[in-house]
């Protein structure tokens, strides 16, 4: 069993590879978390992540966060959590029929009218109710969470002007937003007493009034103690309608670390 789990990893990472150098646009997250049990029932949690974007050029985000869990039944628990967040932010705005130079003829709708890149804050909280069923070693699961996040004001020194091709020195205010999006995840973990590998597949909806991204996951945890797991997994996001955080679909390399005390 070990080696067909070895095999279909390397396959796992050939597949991966493969995709990256087909996609437009590719990043890492790597994370490190720790986590307590306090009981049978409760656990507490601290995680931090990176994240990287445009083929894992650019730093895209950094985060820290903590959270609670606790099991309400055999098959049912809740947690709630709070993660600070320090993205790297690109915001564009776009020519609508309104502007001049449109009704002069110069530029069409939709054509890119000003960029400003930043780096800024978001706090975000979370609450989630995960229900789970066993069938043989393949445990289902079904999360519902539903999030929060608060971007303050912020304001830039200069904006780049697509039109005269140059960055124009005159600060610009971009006003402080919060968001509330609904996440369900379905997920499908394999697992066996006896057995370090944990295989897993899920995918997961983004719903803030319309569905913001679809993202599926692949990949599998590795005991190499009962208190030290690493993982690796390969994830694909779709961007939906409207999606505030990312702009291109992204194809993602997943590393985490994990130390239960």
């Amino acid at each position: 069993m070990v080696r067909k789990t070895v095999i279909a990893l390397m396959l796992f990472l050939t597949t991966a590879a493969n995709v990256k150098a087909q996609s437009d646009d590719f990043g890492i997250w790597t994370s490190v978390e720790a986590q307590k049990k306090v009981n049978k029932k409760l656990n507490f949690d601290i995680e931090g992540e990176m994240r990287t974007r445009d083929n894992t050029s650019e730093m895209s985000r950094w985060s820290i966060g903590a959270g609670v869990t606790y099991k309400l039944t055999k098959w049912l628990k809740a947690s709630a959590g709070y993660v600070f967040l320090y993205d790297n932010n690109v915001r564009i705005s776009y020519y609508d029929e309104t502007d001049k130079k449109v009704i002069q003829g110069l530029v069409n709708v939709g054509d890119p009218k000003k960029r400003g890149e930043y780096w800024g804050e978001r706090h975000r909280v979370n609450v989630s109710l995960t229900g789970s069923y066993s069938i043989g070693h393949i445990d289902l699961s079904l999360r519902e969470r539903w999030q929060y996040t608060y971007r303050p004001e912020k304001t830039v020194d200069s904006r780049y002007n697509y039109y005269e091709e140059e960055w124009e020195d005159e600060p610009h205010t971009y006003d402080g937003k919060g968001k509330n999006v609904l996440r369900s995840r379905l997920q499908a973990e394999y697992s066996k007493k006896g057995m370090p590998f944990n295989p897993y597949a899920s995918v997961e909806f983004f719903n803030a009034w319309s569905l913001d991204k679809t993202r599926f996951i692949i990949g599998t945890d590795y005991k190499i103690t009962k208190q030290h797991i690493v993982g690796l997994d390969f994830k694909y996001q779709a961007i939906g309608h409207d999606d505030d955080e990312d702009s291109n679909d992204l194809y993602i390399l997943g590393i985490s670390y994990k130390f239960k005390f």
